[in-house]
């Protein structure tokens, strides 16, 4: 043991020497995170001036709240929104005129095929023949760009016309 007594005081100058490094080194973290603990606190505060809360944690949930509801508003305008995109597919929008002339030896352009359709190609076609004595009127229904009734040229050529647009 005295071995051991001896030992330590022929290196306790190395030792105190190791342990003063030590808490140098120690100090200078300390004061270290002390800095950084003062700039995330300054920053902490200028986060919640203003807020109207007294923690983070209340913040948090009530940002969390308003994440929730603004997240269900979202989903009720996406499924308003496709239900408006499938009704938009339905409508007869897109419209195909084209005027002839259905008495080639008198009269002028006056008689006419009017085709109205969806993107589906369903709708129909509405075709006037005019002359001088009297007009006719023809509705023809249209699925998938094709009628049950005979199609003229003319009106073909109408529904061709709305599917170009």
């Amino acid at each position: 043991m005295s071995d051991l007594n001896g030992l330590l005081m022929e290196q306790l100058q190395w030792i105190i020497g190791g342990i003063a490094l030590l808490l140098i080194i120690l100090i200078i973290v300390v004061i270290n995170q002390g800095s950084k603990l003062k700039k995330m606190r300054k920053k902490y505060d200028l986060m919640m001036a203003g807020s109207g809360v007294e923690n983070l944690e209340t913040l948090l949930i009530d940002l969390k709240v308003q994440l929730d509801s603004v997240e269900d508003e979202q989903q009720q305008q996406r499924s308003t929104l496709e239900t408006i995109v499938d009704k938009l597919q339905h409508m007869k929008g897109k419209v195909g005129i084209k005027r002839y002339n259905a008495f080639s030896e008198r009269g002028s352009d006056l008689s006419f095929s009017i085709a109205i359709v969806d993107d589906q190609r369903n709708g129909v076609v509405i075709s006037a023949i005019y002359n001088r004595d009297s007009s006719y009127v023809y509705a023809k229904p249209l699925e998938e760009g094709q009628s049950s009734y005979a199609l003229s040229p003319e009106e073909s050529e109408a529904i061709n016309l709305a599917l170009q647009k």
